[in-house]
């Protein structure tokens, strides 16, 4: 009888674990702008009083914040402050950021690098162009579904179409709440496996454009997203091919350094 209360209490702190951290996935979503607790309710599919249990404990914490203004909630300083202690965990960004500058300042438009994280994408860079109009679409540190995004939608592509499906299905309740319908996201990330890039001619910000272009490694594996976003006007379609062989260029740089990286490792613990 002890062995079987053991187990329940065991399998009863995994669940609340694992609650917690949909829910920090859902206000790392909201980035500065935080999240309600409504939306905390509809993205995890958690009841209320649960959901409001467990912002509470990380608010004690300090792994969460509530803005006593507008009373969202947004991720704390304790998280930040624990993300420090990997500062290397992502030498891609390292290796990409003269590429990402190189291309903000040869577009005159915003570059972002963006990877896959299980069900979701992050940007994890962002570069501004010098053309005074700027698109700042999504923040360093922005997490959306995968396939959300011009970005998110080469890494989505990148997968088997079994991988493809159940990332999905995985991500149905979130995407419900975007008003994306799963199998039009499926057909998305079809179109952009075959023409090897993703674009898209109204941007998350009205006005804007974005095109998208995968990063690999030379063995064929997607290991981040190379974006630019930019009012209409500058990316009219006829010059979507150029940019994207630009871009293209300069992700073939960052796969072939990432990999050079990933071997001089190897070599040396060898």
């Amino acid at each position: 009888m002890a062995a079987a209360d053991n187990d329940t209490a065991a399998t009863a702190g995994a669940q609340s674990v694992r609650r917690a951290l949909a829910v920090l996935r859902v206000l790392a979503t909201g980035q500065e702008r935080g999240v309600r607790l409504t939306d905390v309710v509809s993205h995890t599919g958690l009841n209320r009083p649960t959901a409001h249990r467990i912002l509470r404990v990380l608010v004690e914490e300090g792994a969460v914040e509530q803005d006593p203004a507008t009373r969202r909630y947004l991720i704390g300083g304790e998280v930040s402050l624990l993300g420090l202690a990997r500062s290397t965990r992502f030498p891609i960004r390292a290796i990409a950021e003269p590429h990402l500058r190189h291309l903000s300042e040869a577009l005159g438009d915003t570059a972002f690098l963006t990877i896959r994280n299980g069900a979701d994408s992050v940007c994890i860079d962002r570069r501004p162009g010098s053309f005074p109009v700027k698109v700042l679409s999504i923040e360093i540190g922005a997490r959306r579904p995968l396939g959300v995004g011009v970005s998110g939608l080469v890494l989505l592509a990148s997968l088997s179409a079994e991988e493809v499906a159940e990332v999905v299905r995985r991500n149905a309740r979130r995407l419900q709440t975007l008003h994306i319908e799963p199998a039009e996201l499926l057909e998305r990330a079809l179109q952009a496996r075959m023409q090897g890039y993703a674009y898209a001619p109204v941007g998350v910000v009205p006005g804007s454009r974005a095109v998208a272009v995968p990063v690999c490694l030379p063995d064929g594996r997607t290991v981040a997203g190379l974006a630019i976003a930019t009012i209409t006007e500058r990316l009219p379609d006829a010059r979507v091919g150029s940019v994207v062989e630009q871009m293209q260029e300069r992700a073939r740089l960052i796969g072939a350094q990432a990999a050079e990286l990933a071997r001089r490792k190897s070599a040396r613990r060898t």
